[in-house]
């Protein structure tokens, strides 16, 4: 499946059914390209769809089930966009909020392999159902805590201080299981939660996340 090359064969890409509750139509929005007019096209949509598929069946449909539903805000960029979001936020436009090329292969950008020449996905995502709780306590580490007991898929994740929203990564090779809260743009370092080999890694987190048990269903 190469890059889509007319408006009839953009269709189908997104018309092809990731998981149970996710196509790839959603995947491929972008604010950046809307408004400055940069296609987010695939430039390898096999590849793109095989990263994409693991995303959502083994950490996106998780969060669906146990949270009632989940809102994508930014997934699959093409590398074209990502470099062009990229360049933007290096001249000081703070709103593109995307790291470089390199970094985001087997990331956002689903379509290229990492430099070991393993795939990975990664999706920026909003829980509604948490979203009342973080306004009151600007608080990420209940859902942090959570995920690291019940997704045992993640390779990483990244909690931003807008909505709560977090970046979650599929990652087919060996990965830290890294959590972090993210300082936002120009804040200072980010904040690392847990890893592994950390103390606070392997052990049973459920006191930390009861706060949940009105809105998750595991």
């Amino acid at each position: 499946m190469k890059s889509p090359t007319s408006v009839a064969a953009l269709t189908e890409l997104g018309r092809v059914r990731l998981s149970k509750h996710f196509f790839m139509r959603e995947m491929l929005y972008s604010e950046v390209g809307n408004h400055y007019g940069v296609p987010n096209v695939p430039e390898d949509s096999a590849l793109a769809v095989k990263a994409g598929s693991m995303l959502c069946e083994m950490l996106l449909e998780p969060l669906y089930q146990s949270f009632g539903g989940i809102v994508v805000r930014s997934a699959y960029r093409s590398p074209t966009l990502n470099d062009f979001c990229h360049r933007k936020f290096v001249a000081g436009e703070s709103a593109c909020y995307c790291s470089d090329n390199v970094y985001s292969a087997a990331r956002h950008i689903w379509d290229r392999r990492d430099d070991k020449g393993l795939m990975g996905a990664t999706a920026s995502v909003l829980i509604p159902a948490y979203l009342e709780l973080y306004q009151k306590s600007g608080d990420c580490e209940p859902l942090a805590w959570w995920f690291r007991d019940h997704l045992p898929d993640y390779a990483e994740v990244t909690f931003f201080p807008w909505q709560c929203v977090f970046n979650i990564r599929w990652y087919e090779g060996d990965a830290e299981q890294a959590i972090y809260e993210d300082a936002g743009p120009n804040m200072g370092e980010d904040r690392l939660i847990t890893k592994k080999g950390m103390p606070n890694f392997d052990r049973d987190h459920r006191d930390r996340y009861r706060v949940l048990d009105d809105i998750a269903r595991a």
